[in-house]
């Protein structure tokens, strides 16, 4: 296999679309980005702001890996906060995922990002894949949400 990791920036934007798309849209996620305006704002909010941090993985020049999230400067050192990271289906159980956190962690550490932060469904497979990866589950943090009516 031949990876290659690039930063990207808001000019890919239609490939990052495709990319989620095809990654979230079966189960066990299902997200439904039918809305394009509010799927373009998303992608803008993740890849457009001077604290963003997008990450593609390449193979034979396709990309095939997303990585979406920003960097936050917290007093525990300088951290990567991923909202998304995906992989084509056709990859996913390939070793692609592993080798992209493999090459973001390099990436990070050239750039002295200390830690890599990032929520995920208990009941996915994506759990498990971030354990067997060496990911910790943070204990005592809580996730909440609320809806606004």
């Amino acid at each position: 296999m031949n990876f290659e990791l690039r930063k990207l920036s808001i000019a890919e934007s239609g490939e990052i679309r495709n990319l989620i798309r095809d990654a979230f849209s079966a189960a066990p996620w299902n997200d439904d980005w039918s809305d394009e305006a509010q799927f373009c704002a998303y992608i803008v909010d993740l890849v457009g702001n001077p604290n963003s941090l997008a990450l593609g993985l390449f193979e034979n020049g396709q990309m095939i890996g997303v990585s979406l999230g920003r960097v936050r400067h917290w007093y525990t050192g300088t951290e990567y906060c991923i909202d998304d990271l995906g992989i084509k289906t056709e990859k996913q159980g390939s070793g692609a995922g592993t080798e992209f956190l493999r090459q973001i962690e390099i990436f990070l550490r050239e750039r002295g990002i200390k830690r890599i932060i990032l929520k995920t469904n208990k009941n996915a497979p994506a759990y498990y894949f971030y354990k067997k990866n060496g990911f910790i589950e943070a204990q005592q943090d809580v996730f909440f949400a609320k809806e606004v009516e």
